[in-house]
């Protein structure tokens, strides 16, 4: 009679290959396959070999534990998320144990920062003689939730309070002095660190940060990003090298600069059929008649591709006034979209707040008489709302598709559903907090915090 082994819904997985003595992984029969956490992926050459360099946090609830790790690279692939986004991923072998069982399998290296685990065992990984329960946990693996918190033990940082950074312009916006407010609520030290008075090291033995005076910021545990769209150049680079001193960013830089290009999220979510006004974009002026037509005529919005808060949008109400402004802006060499206009919005569109993955607040913005723009900035009004159930899977899978921890989405109601104007990695508090009574700012140093694995 065959012997088969049978995994539950979860295993405790040993990578030896990688030194990794302990990760919990979901085993998922529905995907082919496997993958594991992977950040700071570099590229390089071992001989005539191309290889990869890479960092895991195998514990699900605590990024204090990071293994640097190096593979070669067997395959490059274009492979669709449980959310349908597609990415490329670079593939690598190793040998995997679970309990007894031994097997080398392919990994795909992906960002799973939102994800419940750090590592998916996907059906290509379980053709020789293994059954999956779902009803069962930890059935193959030998080691228990104690037996690694033993493993980790030495790595695991004792804290009494975390350093947190802002990292921003203006220490006197409302979201910015929030923030401090909630992170020293909770014990914490927090620091207001100005973009533009923090400076780079650049080194291979000790990568450092400097900040106005010369005071050395690699002891600081965490920083949240409010980059202004002036500033997302010189922002990204600095959350980049607190990466490379392990400081943890509560959203990275390139979540930061994929969402602040227009285009670029207008492609991404086409692609990945979340639902969207019809968009169109063009370079000649040649094309503009053909433009207008693709999205339905008139009236239709026009959009400067670096566009924030409302400003470097206009509505054309007719195929004329749309023709001169797309070719005023054009003659200036500017980049733009054309989008089709939702007139039964009724100048209302909705904000969502996601964060770690849920919706944890939503209001209606509602413009000024005579306004189609329903920004606070423009003087717009906003009320507490409670989105359909499609609303908020639609804003999940928005600020999933960067990879945000923290996002700002902006919904509009349709005819057709629901669709999604802009996903915003920097969102203003103010409108939010008032709107709802929720407290959004105690809500994002409470992720830093279970990211971290702090407890008070």
């Amino acid at each position: 009679m065959q012997d088969y082994t049978v995994f539950g819904n979860e295993e405790w997985v040993e990578l030896p290959e990688l030194k990794i003595p302990a990760i919990k992984a979901r085993v998922d029969s529905g995907a082919k396959t496997s993958s594991i956490h992977a950040i700071n992926i570099q590229k390089f050459k071992k001989g005539n070999e191309l290889w990869v360099r890479y960092e895991v946090f195998p514990l699900t609830e605590n990024r204090s534990v990071s293994i640097n790790c190096e593979s070669k690279i067997v395959d490059t692939r274009t492979i669709k998320s449980s959310i349908g986004i597609s990415e490329k991923r670079y593939i690598i072998k190793t040998k995997a144990k679970i309990g007894d069982f031994i097997e080398e399998i392919e990994v795909s290296l992906a960002n799973r920062e939102t994800m419940g685990y750090k590592m998916l065992i996907g059906r290509e990984a379980m053709q020789h003689d293994v059954l999956v329960n779902p009803n069962l946990s930890h059935n193959s693996s030998n080691l228990t939730d104690a037996d690694v918190k033993n493993v980790y033990r030495k790595s695991i940082r004792k804290k009494s309070g975390l350093k947190i950074g802002v990292l921003a312009s203006n220490p006197n916006l409302y979201s910015n002095k929030r923030l401090i407010e909630a992170g020293e609520e909770r014990g914490h030290e927090m620091k207001f660190l100005n973009i533009q008075h923090c400076y780079m090291k650049l080194d291979t033995e000790s990568p450092e940060i400097h900040y106005r005076g010369g005071i050395i910021l690699n002891d600081i545990d965490a920083i949240i990003p409010r980059i202004r769209p002036s500033m997302t150049f010189y922002g990204c680079a600095l959350i980049r090298q607190f990466d490379s001193i392990s400081t943890y960013s509560l959203n990275s830089s390139e979540s930061i600069t994929h969402s602040r290009n227009k285009l670029y999220s207008t492609q991404l979510f086409s692609k990945n059929k979340i639902n969207i006004p019809i968009t169109g974009f063009a370079k000649s002026p040649l094309d503009t008649k053909d433009l207008i037509s693709m999205v339905n005529g008139a009236p239709l919005i026009i959009k400067l591709l670096e566009s924030t808060q409302g400003n470097g949008v206009v509505l054309a109400e007719t195929n004329k006034a749309a023709e001169s402004v797309i070719n005023a802006f054009k003659s200036l060499n500017a980049n733009i979209l054309v989008q089709e206009f939702i007139k039964e919005a009724n100048g209302r569109d909705i904000r969502c707040i996601v964060i770690d993955g849920k919706v944890v607040a939503s209001m209606e913005r509602v413009a000024q008489k005579g306004e189609f723009r329903a920004n606070l900035h423009k003087g717009g009004q906003s009320r507490l709302i409670k989105v359909t159930p499609e609303e908020r899977k639609l804003a999940i899978r928005a600020a999933k598709s960067f990879n945000l921890m923290v996002a700002g989405v902006d919904l509009i109601r349709s005819n057709k559903g629901p669709l999604l104007l802009e996903v915003n990695s920097s969102p203003g508090l103010e409108g939010i907090e008032n709107a709802t009574g929720k407290d959004v700012a105690k809500l994002m140093i409470s992720v830093i915090e279970k990211k971290l694995s702090y407890t008070s």
